[in-house]
């Protein structure tokens, strides 16, 4: 998911892709560690997706507590 879709979603979308970002990620670190999956670079691009996610978020917190 790039930046450019992701500041196109709606705060509700965020909030909610966010959360399921973040319940795949768990699950992608639970099947790896029971047995290692194909593509470790998966959990990699998984963190950096709600990392994007959640920047985006703080940042319409943040432009909301300036007005």
């Amino acid at each position: 998911m790039t930046q450019a879709d992701i500041q196109q979603l709606s705060t509700s979308d965020l909030r909610e892709r966010v959360k399921d970002e973040k319940n795949a990620l768990a699950k992608l670190k639970l099947n790896h560690a029971v047995s290692p999956i194909e593509s470790p670079a998966r959990i990699t691009a998984s963190r950096k997706t709600v990392a994007r996610l959640q920047t985006e978020l703080r940042k319409r917190v943040l432009a909301e507590a300036k007005k």
